[in-house]
């Protein structure tokens, strides 16, 4: 029957990559294909048979991103300081740091897009889900008042759970600030650019994610405040399958163009150059 075969499909790929060396290959979340290791990297991390954008880090998104040798990071060693004294805040800290290689949820630093300099924040779903904390907040401010200071454009990719339950408050004034570092880009006439990739939620989206003068999107990428099952039970009707996706803000105006991984990079160097020959003005 349907549901058996369901099953037997599934043991049947549990075995196969039982069978296979570690390293060799992997498997699409969303529609389970077995990938080749190199062929899966080679294609950026987007499953060639469903086309899903499996997340990427930090390091792994400026690799693909901007000009080789170009990025010189910024703020590196500003840690947190566990303001609340929150339990087990202090450890969860430390492992993440020790799993990411990182000091925390975001990369900030001035890099080159194919020649066209700007600032750069990258954040990192992987470092306590993207987490926006005092640091995370401050480095992003950090970063767009670099970008006012050297009238360069300002990149930002987002990937976050929302703010950082661990620093209460504190967290959530980072929406606030970063908003209004963003406020200052827009009144300069700084050029600020946006690219929300999977997931950008809470109060990350609701801040510095959704203030860019220009918005891209990975397909298929969470998008939103609230979750579906929030919304599920807020709204109490049954929303659309495509609810709080990029696809789903692209068509209620939230999103001005979804770009395939692989065409990121160049459009944001004709994006860089276009404003370039304006003057730095945004649009």
């Amino acid at each position: 029957m349907p549901r058996n075969g369901w099953f037997s499909r599934r043991s049947r790929t549990a075995r196969v990559m039982e069978s296979v060396p570690d390293g060799i290959a992997t498997k699409c979340v969303k529609c389970n294909e077995i990938l080749f290791a190199r062929d899966f990297e080679r294609n950026l991390k987007v499953c060639p048979k469903c086309g899903h954008h499996h997340r990427l880090n930090a390091r792994e998104r400026l690799a693909i991103t901007v000009d080789e040798g170009s990025f010189v990071a910024m703020d590196e060693g500003l840690t947190s300081l566990d303001p609340l004294g929150f339990p087990e805040y202090a450890e969860k800290f430390q492992r993440a740091c020790a799993n990411t290689g990182q000091t925390e949820a975001i990369l900030t630093g001035t890099a080159a897009i194919e020649s066209h300099p700007c600032v750069i924040g990258v954040a990192d779903f992987s470092f306590m889900g993207g987490s926006m904390g005092s640091v995370v907040g401050e480095r992003i401010a950090r970063a767009m008042e670099t970008g006012l200071e050297r009238r360069l454009p300002v990149v930002m990719f987002t990937a976050s759970g929302g703010a950082r339950m661990q620093e209460g408050l504190l967290a959530l004034m980072q929406m606030a600030k970063t908003a209004a570092a963003a406020g200052k880009l827009d009144r300069a006439g700084v050029p600020y650019i946006v690219v929300l990739t999977d997931p950008t939620t809470g109060g990350v989206y609701a801040s510095y994610a959704c203030l860019g003068d220009i918005i891209l999107a990975e397909p298929g990428a969470i998008v939103g405040f609230a979750g579906r099952r929030v919304a599920n039970q807020d709204m109490g009707t049954r929303l659309p399958d495509n609810f709080q996706t990029s696809e789903f803000q692209a068509e209620h105006g939230m999103v001005d163009r979804i770009i395939p991984r692989k065409e990121i990079r160049p459009a944001l160097a004709n994006l860089l150059s276009f404003f370039a020959e304006g003057n730095g003005h945004a649009i």
